[in-house]
């Protein structure tokens, strides 16, 4: 098999679980920067990385790095890069996406269109021919530049590894799916713990702890941009993969998994999206208003993504939202609260400097993910 370097890009802050999840899954890890984890692996790799990765954004081939700091070096650096490696001759090939970042060359429309007729001209030569249909199977490439130094990337992925396919059904300013699932991981909680979210959403932090508490891995019920490509990755690694990761699920596993919302409609939507995912009989959804929270269970999480006022109409209530969240919490005397919102005065309501505090962003928006932590259950 063929051996890559392959960038799993992520978002802002959350490289460490990404690094924690690779390495996981047995690969060697060749970098960490910013929004981006390298590491190695073959065919079986870009598979799996794929298919069971719950905190990445998509997985790139790294076709190759360089400096530029002129569109000419951009132009032959390109193309002296071996495209022929990847892709074939029927191949249809663009630069899906650019970004430069404190770089001398920063236009994405530019750069997109200086490196296509670069790849074409290698390609020109290699395959001695002067036109290219472009009829095959999709080849959409990724660059990033930062400080004049280019990072080509192939993607393998297609749409974000962040859309697993159970969403079909949203309500009002959903997080997304890897983000959600990097937040758990983030926080002590396991499968065997009580997990409440009392703004549920559309579900994604109950779906998502559900989908780790069964073993489920998330790209099971997707397809990826890789399938179709004869040359690189075979069809039967595909298929052997996913028959690997259906038989590690576990469906009878016992966990106590909630999500709650005053709109029943909201509520119906998470209830329908748990069932598309797989997990509709790991959680109870119901509707119910955050004065009325409450559990009988020890040592549990309240994990959620509250209000924060996106209308400025909204903004006159969120005092009294957090203010009842802080005072349900403190009632609940051993659970842990675990929120992210971009509330700048969220603490103050809560009634407790929070024990951890991290900065991110959900989608363009800056966010924090507040973490008030409770005690530790007694050793079993």
């Amino acid at each position: 098999m063929r051996r890559y370097e392959l960038i799993a890009p992520c978002h802002f802050g959350m490289e460490s679980v990404l690094k924690r999840e690779i390495n996981d899954l047995g690969y060697d890890i060749s970098s960490v920067t910013d929004g981006r984890v390298s590491f190695y692996g073959d065919e079986e790799a870009v598979v799996r990385a794929n298919i069971c990765l719950r905190t990445a954004e998509r997985i790139l081939i790294n076709i190759g790095s360089f400096h530029a700091e002129s569109f000419e070096e951009l132009f032959e650096n390109t193309k002296a890069l071996k495209w022929e490696d990847y892709i074939p001759a029927d191949g249809k090939f663009w630069v899906a996406k650019a970004a430069g970042i404190k770089s001398k060359l920063f236009s994405s429309s530019d750069i997109q269109s200086i490196m296509k007729k670069a790849i074409v001209e290698r390609l020109k030569g290699v395959c001695h021919k002067e036109w290219f249909e472009e009829t095959g199977e999709d080849f959409p490439l990724r660059v990033f530049i930062y400080r004049d130094e280019v990072s080509v990337g192939l993607d393998t992925t297609g749409d974000s590894l962040h859309k697993r396919g159970y969403r079909k059904l949203t309500s009002h300013a959903p997080i997304a799916e890897n983000l959600a699932a990097s937040l758990i991981m983030l926080t002590p909680w396991r499968g065997d713990r009580i997990l409440v979210d009392p703004f549920c959403g559309s579900g994604t932090f109950p779906i998502e702890a559900a989908l780790m508490a069964a073993n489920i891995a998330p790209g099971l019920k997707r397809g990826f941009t890789a399938e179709r490509w004869k040359e690189l990755v075979g069809k039967d690694i595909w298929k052997d993969i996913r028959e690997e990761e259906t038989e590690k699920i576990d469906l009878n596993v016992k966990c106590d998994i909630q999500g709650y919302d005053l709109d029943p409609a909201v509520v119906e939507v998470a209830r329908k999206n748990a069932q598309m995912a797989g997990v509709g009989d790991l959680i109870h959804f119901q509707k119910r208003d955050v004065k009325d929270l409450s559990h009988s269970g020890k040592y549990g999480f309240i994990i959620t993504n509250p209000p924060y006022g996106e209308r400025i109409s909204d903004k006159e209530e969120l005092p009294a939202l957090y203010t009842t969240l802080g005072e349900r919490f403190k009632m609940l005397d051993s659970w842990s609260l675990c929120m992210v919102t971009a509330y700048d005065k969220a603490e103050n309501y809560i009634g407790r400097k929070s024990d951890k505090n991290r900065k991110l962003y959900n989608g363009m928006m800056k966010t924090y993910f507040y973490q008030f932590m409770g005690p530790k259950p007694p050793k079993r």
